[in-house]
């Protein structure tokens, strides 16, 4: 049985004009962590829709039968959605949000833009994988969480303690199979990343920007961890989120 979605970690969407804004949300977190860059999406006059992604918002239990197939799934009917109701879609993500805006910037080249906070674009190392591997071989089916990587201490996220370890394997797939695709995104980017990021390496910015071939505009987060849309530097990403939504979908 699903257990009641956490209070905040509703999904949320804006009505809003002829442009819109996908907004995506990181692995064990749910939409309370990318709520204020939606809201800024929504008062630059985009129709906005963050998801709650699948097994994600609830209890972890419901986190561990669910893999990249269900949570790209969700993103890319909400993607379709948008497209199907306005001019211009931006596409906007947080770490797996990053991923799968990442993605989807790859399979959709009318994308008009990606805003992406710290994603999980470059494939983990083997050494991890097989940490991973044998977790599942000892028998158990979560390790410690990743969540709550903020640098300022008032600001809290929304996010499982423990990390789904058949899930998270389903992830690095899926970061393996999206590298070889980055090339194909030709459409401008907005990459914020924080140097302090205790989840994923600093160097998957260098690796996506090496990659891609449209053009990216590079951000970096003194201030914040890898939660940056709840941490010290949440004003000026969606400042310039929002900015930088306008400016690709005013042509």
């Amino acid at each position: 049985m699903t257990a009641p979605v956490m209070p905040g970690a509703e999904p949320w969407s804006a009505p809003g004009g002829p442009h819109g804004a996908l907004v995506l949300h990181g692995f064990t977190g749910c939409p309370q962590s990318m709520r204020g860059l939606a809201q800024a999406f929504a008062a630059a006059g985009f129709a906005v829709e963050l998801p709650l992604l699948p097994g994600h918002g609830t209890a972890v239990d419901d986190m561990i039968p669910t893999r990249w197939s269900d949570w790209s799934a969700t993103a890319e009917r909400a993607y379709q959605d948008l497209a199907g109701r306005c001019d211009k879609v931006v596409v906007a993500g947080l770490s797996m949000g990053g991923t799968l805006a990442s993605w989807l910037a790859a399979a959709h080249p009318e994308v008009a833009g990606a805003v992406l906070v710290n994603p999980a674009v470059e494939p983990p190392a083997e050494s991890f994988v097989e940490m991973m591997s044998k977790a599942l071989e000892a028998g158990s089916e979560t390790i410690p969480g990743v969540g709550g990587d903020l640098a300022d201490p008032d600001a809290h996220e929304l996010a499982y303690d423990l990390v789904p370890v058949r899930a998270a394997l389903s992830l690095w797939d899926a970061l393996v199979d999206l590298a070889p695709r980055l090339g194909e995104i030709r459409s401008p980017v907005l990459l914020m990343t924080s140097p302090n990021d205790h989840v994923v390496p600093p160097s998957a910015g260098d690796f996506f920007t090496e990659r891609v071939s449209g053009p990216v505009e590079r951000v970096m987060l003194e201030r914040s961890y890898h939660v940056a849309t709840l941490d010290y530097d949440r004003g000026d990403i969606e400042d310039r989120a929002a900015a930088f939504a306008r400016a690709v979908t005013s042509g």
